[in-house]
């Protein structure tokens, strides 16, 4: 994998600008120099991180992270294998403890958004020989909201049919969950998260493993969310489509390579810079610069 060293050079200042402006506020004074626009409003970001770095063993997984991504969005979290892509999402939900470094999802620790917050792990994490049926397992998005003394009755099923016919599943509520394909498991996790009616999704490469069919049915999920003001932040692996499915980018490789509007934000030399000598393997269509409008959802078509 090709990880950036940080530059000693850009590092100084990268860490003296960040400096002058902590100084600043301590002491009551405006910083000199330009403040962004973000950065006096963090509350109305959906997700805010600050010097967030996680180290395994001395490594470091993420390094001094910065990130803003505001709300009503589908974005993209891109990079090559061991970039960090799911190392972020699991530190900003506290899965991982983080060497240093802050997250606030709409200004507040996750802990106090958590409610808010859904979630949809790498298949590839789950257990899917556990015995549970279908709708126990979207079920499951409703623990937070019960609490851990109340059972889920007949409101909580009737969500957890409402939220598979959401995915098209519905017809496989008492199936065992290790009957289904791969496919069929990725959308009943996605309808455990929407039973949760999060403002927030988190999804760890969602369409990895899935036939087109399926993975057009969940871009199209994701987008109504998106169309209905949630943001949607998602670990992606297919360059080829972030330009037609979202709308905001983060390019990734241990430490942040650029974020912003995909317009902005993909283009050739980003990728080169993250991927380095394996963006041959992406093909030409990875390298173009001029940005696509994303797929429309189904209720704008």
């Amino acid at each position: 994998m090709n990880k950036p060293n940080p530059e000693p050079d850009s590092t100084a200042r990268h860490y003296a600008a960040k400096l002058v402006r902590r100084l600043s506020g301590f002491l009551g004074r405006e910083p000199s120099g330009p403040v962004a626009e973000d950065d006096l409003h963090e509350p109305r970001l959906a997700l805010h991180v600050e010097d967030l770095t996680v180290s395994y063993q001395g490594d470091p997984v993420l390094w001094d992270i910065d990130l803003n991504i505001p709300p009503g969005v589908m974005a993209a979290i891109v990079g090559p294998n061991g970039a960090g892509k799911s190392t972020l999402i699991k530190a900003v939900l506290g899965l991982v403890r983080p060497a240093a470094g802050h997250v606030r999802i709409h200004g507040r620790p996750y802990r106090a958004e958590r409610r808010r917050v859904g979630y949809v792990p790498q298949r590839s994490s789950v257990d899917w020989d556990f015995p549970t049926t279908v709708v126990d397992v979207v079920t499951m998005g409703l623990y937070g909201q019960l609490g851990w003394l109340r059972w889920p009755g007949r409101a909580e099923h009737a969500q957890a049919l409402e939220a598979l016919d959401l995915v098209g599943m519905r017809d496989f509520a008492q199936r065992q969950i290790s009957q289904l394909s791969g496919g069929q498991q990725q959308r009943v996790f996605l309808a455990r998260a929407l039973v949760q009616q999060a403002d927030v999704y988190f999804l760890d490469e969602p369409m990895a493993g899935v036939d087109a069919t399926t993975e057009r049915a969940i871009v199209e999920i994701l987008q109504r969310l998106r169309d209905q003001g949630k943001t949607v932040i998602v670990v992606h692996h297919d360059l080829q489509t972030v330009r037609r499915y979202f709308d905001w980018l983060l390019i990734l490789n241990v430490r942040v390579i650029a974020q912003g509007p995909v317009g902005e934000a993909y283009t050739a030399e980003n990728l080169r810079r993250a991927y380095g000598g394996q963006i041959a393997l992406l093909g030409p269509e990875a390298l173009l610069d001029t940005a696509t409008p994303p797929m429309p959802s189904e209720d704008a078509r």
